[in-house]
């Protein structure tokens, strides 16, 4: 499997999914209301982007189908594929940075300015301005040496510096070790890579677990990285544009307000600093941007999690046969989980397992194994028919949450569970779907004039 970009979008070339726009396009707001209305269609390009040379792609894989194809499976088997790949990770291989793509165009400072190198777009009405949503931050623990790969948001706030919202996850865990010591954290963002890359790097697993080497175990071969230029970092040689620079100690400044995932706004705040100090890229680069709340975002988030989730609840129910992030709760907060149960008390714990796998987790479904999980219909259903608020509804107060959830108390949330499984004892037909023989053989078109 080929593992660069570039050969990603040749695939959607090939299977209609990638479309171009040739006409100017503003980056405030007009990229994204194109890149918007294409949502879930297709990816696209954008060749003429006022005031900038470089080609702008987003929507790289707004589908279920899209992920599985470019993981080489199906939508069946891509949650296990994704679980394989966290207990089998492949070791990178470091090659030579000579002649390598990504050292084609090397800018130190002074000679650094974000805002004319970058085409990062402005998204929604009340951005504080132009964010990096798509770039892989890279890091080291400063203790261990462990490497660590995640995706924040960037908000363009001088020539060479950037915003960086951290949650509290393993970036901010070895950013706090280096700022104990007074010293900054070396970080190196990536931008332009394949899909599964991306994936990779949104797993939520163990502290110390690569997620490079994630990403190796998806593609079926070691990930080729190289040593950076100034951090000492290694990164994928099979990227677009690389940003290298240093995470401030004790400097804070104020970022936001940015549209996110929730489909609102994460308001302004103190947010950390990183000063960049020099960019490697490309000849002729191609800059890709997320944009929030799209089903290329929330999917990203959804099927590492999903992963996680599946091993956590098939830990505690066996006969689990899926587990749903629902687009609707921003495929962080919503889980419907599909169990066949031979024990009462198996969807309550079902529920517990979900709401270990991940504290964004805020409202979890279990439902009987005749309910397709992806069904927000046949969610609700079985709510409606099969759960009793007083016995099957259950609420855990101010758990950890998250902050984005404009609900929650600085990111201290409450949490509910619903279990709308069929009472063991209850006779089995009482709940029985109604049917209608021959209804999925019938063809429209053959009765109507």
């Amino acid at each position: 499997m080929n593992f660069a970009l570039r050969d990603w979008l040749d695939e959607l070339r090939q299977t209609g999914n990638l479309r171009t726009v040739s006409k100017e396009v503003d980056s405030a707001y007009e990229l994204s209301a194109v890149g918007k209305k294409l949502d879930g269609k297709a990816a696209v390009m954008f060749n003429n982007v006022k005031g900038y040379s470089i080609p702008v792609v987003t929507g790289l894989a707004g589908s279920r189908s899209l992920f599985a194809q470019a993981l080489g499976t199906d939508q069946p088997g891509m949650v296990e594929k994704f679980n394989y790949a966290l207990d089998h990770p492949v070791t990178c291989d470091l090659v030579e940075g000579d002649g390598l793509a990504i050292k084609q165009n090397i800018i130190r400072e002074p000679y650094i300015n974000l805002g004319e190198m970058l085409p990062a777009p402005i998204h929604h009405a009340k951005d504080a301005g132009a964010f990096l949503t798509a770039a892989m931050l890279i890091a080291k623990d400063p203790e261990t040496g462990e490497k660590n790969v995640a995706i924040h948001r960037h908000q363009i706030m001088g020539k060479n510096k950037l915003g960086a919202l951290l949650l509290p996850r393993h970036t901010l865990h070895m950013f706090n070790k280096a700022e104990v010591k007074g010293v900054a954290l070396e970080v190196a963002l990536v931008i332009g890579v394949h899909p599964a890359l991306l994936l990779a790097s949104q797993a939520t697993t163990r502290f110390g677990l690569d997620e490079l080497e994630i990403a190796g175990a998806l593609a079926g071969r070691p990930i080729q990285v190289t040593k950076c230029e100034t951090v000492d970092l290694e990164v994928p040689i099979e990227a677009e544009f690389v940003l290298e620079g240093k995470m401030l100690p004790g400097v804070r400044e104020v970022e936001g307000p940015f549209g996110e995932y929730p489909r609102c706004y994460g308001p302004e705040s103190p947010k950390h600093i990183i000063e960049i100090q020099c960019v490697t890229h490309r000849n002729n680069p191609i800059y890709h941007t997320i944009i929030p709340a799209t089903l290329e975002h929330l999917l990203l988030g959804a099927i590492p999690r999903e992963a996680v989730m599946l091993q956590l609840v098939r830990q505690a129910v066996p006969t689990v046969k899926a587990v749903h992030l629902t687009p609707a709760g921003g495929c962080r907060y919503h889980a419907v989980i599909s169990i066949d149960k031979k024990f009462e008390g198996q969807g309550k714990n079902a529920i517990f397992a979900a709401f270990a796998s991940s504290s964004e987790v805020k409202h979890a479904v279990a439902v009987d194994a005749d309910i397709d999980v992806y069904d927000s219909q046949d969610v609700e259903w079985a709510i409606s028919t099969r759960c009793q608020a007083a016995r099957d509804v259950f609420v855990i107060p101010n758990a950890m949450g998250n902050k984005l959830d404009p609900s929650s108390n600085d990111g201290i949330s409450d949490k509910m569970g619903i279990d709308a499984t069929v009472p063991l004892a209850e006779e089995a037909g009482k709940y029985e779907k109604i049917t209608i023989p021959g209804l999925d053989e019938v063809n429209l078109s053959d009765y109507l004039d």
